[in-house]
């Protein structure tokens, strides 16, 4: 005779439920949570020229043009929190002396997803083109890359979320790859030009590159699908990078390069197919694993 009990998890199965939820959880939701840390971080401790109604501004536009794109096109619900973190890049990135231009450039950059589009998918990161948009189009309108200085400390603990946000978005290939390629490039230079290690150090420890990296380059929706080509993509995006940097000798050279090379993006995409990311897919893959562990492992049979 037989008698079912409840099975009692091993606490290294705990730990591993946890991890798995985490690595499955959508990538949004950390985005968010570090993005807003960061921005509150900036305005408190490193004065951040940004002022709380161009913030609510900016999700205020962001949010609304989302929701009403989204039941234009029948998209889900939770596409508001890709809205969201467009709102936190663009309060980080860009700086204006009126309170107009933070949420057209939040209207601009995320009515282009549902405008600009290709194969099912939108072209352009929202964040780099309201960034753009704002450099390019706009008066009294400007990004700040550079407003969270050069500590080391800060900028590894960017890194350290950016990884974790990058491996549950599934792109975290591309963010070592451009990184690799990048300071490659910067170790060459400071080779060619026999200057002292210590140049490269200070140009590692800043945020801007960090945040690209993990996120803005990124991004799941606007970057290759097969992975080959998300490699050689953050390779051009590298290259780009680095010679409007130092060899035109010009300001926001990550932020250049990821817009002038997005246009490749589909036709990386049709050299190489490759399914299309979702962010749904994720989250029931994860619920469908976890169910199937569940009817497995709900019972455990005592003999008498």
């Amino acid at each position: 005779m037989a008698m079912s009990v409840p099975a009692v998890a091993a606490p290294t199965e705990r730990w591993s439920g946890i991890a798995a939820r985490l690595r499955w959880l959508d990538a949004r939701y950390l985005q968010i949570g570090f993005l807003g840390s960061f921005l509150l971080f900036g305005a408190l401790l490193r004065d951040f020229a940004l002022r709380p109604e161009q913030v609510a501004l900016t999700f205020a536009a962001a949010l609304t043009t989302q929701w009403l794109g989204a039941r234009l096109l029948g998209l889900p619900g939770h596409s508001l929190l890709s809205a969201a973190v467009t709102s936190l890049g663009l309060s980080i990135l860009v700086r204006a002396d009126s309170l107009w231009v933070h949420p057209l450039v939040a209207v601009i950059a995320i009515g282009a997803k549902f405008v600009i589009r290709i194969n099912g998918k939108h072209l352009y990161n929202p964040a780099n083109l309201g960034a753009m948009a704002a450099l390019l189009l706009l008066p009294g309108a400007w990004v700040s890359p550079g407003q969270w200085g050069n500590d080391m400390l800060l900028a590894l603990w960017v890194a350290a979320f950016g990884i974790t946000v990058s491996t549950s978005a599934r792109r975290f290939d591309i963010a070592w790859a451009f990184l690799a390629i990048y300071v490659g490039l910067l170790c060459l230079r400071i080779e060619y030009l026999g200057a002292r290690w210590a140049v490269l150090e200070n140009q590692l420890s800043s945020g801007a590159l960090i945040l690209f990296t993990f996120f803005m380059i990124t991004d799941p929706m606007t970057t290759p699908n097969h992975r080959l080509m998300r490699w050689l993509y953050a390779a051009i995006v590298a290259v780009g990078a680095f010679v409007w940097t130092y060899v035109f000798f010009q300001t926001n050279g990550l932020i250049w390069a990821l817009f002038l090379a997005t246009p490749l993006v589909p036709l990386l995409d049709r050299l190489m197919p490759a399914a299309k990311f979702q962010w749904r897919a994720a989250s029931s893959d994860y619920r469908a694993r976890n169910d199937s562990r569940s009817s497995s492992n709900q019972t455990a049979s005592i003999p008498l």
